[in-house]
């Protein structure tokens, strides 16, 4: 049986995690780290590296974390959710702007 969480994990972030599993098992293979010799690098179970070589979508990201961080590939990951990069935030905060400042009503430092 799925988990709720599995099922109703939009499309996009399912091929999202399952390119992540790919692209993980190809920089294992181009380091020749075995996959066993990684889940222990990774201080992981074997059955869950081969999860999250397969993008399971109900392995923790804790435990991607750690593969990745073992690959060497963990540097840029605090910028994916990067305010400075969230153009649809951005522009978002743009369109809450008020159209006219009044006499008055300006804040007081």
């Amino acid at each position: 049986m799925k988990s709720l969480s599995t099922s109703t994990l939009p499309v996009s972030a399912r091929k999202s995690l399952t390119k992540l599993g790919a692209d993980i098992t190809i920089a294992r293979k181009k380091r020749r780290i075995t996959a066993a010799s990684m889940a222990e690098r990774a201080f992981l179970s074997r059955s869950t590296f081969t999860r999250i070589e397969k993008g399971d979508p109900t392995v923790s990201m804790g435990a991607y974390l750690s593969v990745l961080a073992v690959l060497g590939l963990s540097k840029n990951l605090g910028q994916i959710a990067d305010r400075e990069n969230d153009t649809l935030g951005l522009d978002l905060d743009e369109d809450r702007l008020p159209r006219r400042i009044r006499p008055g009503s300006q804040i007081r430092v």
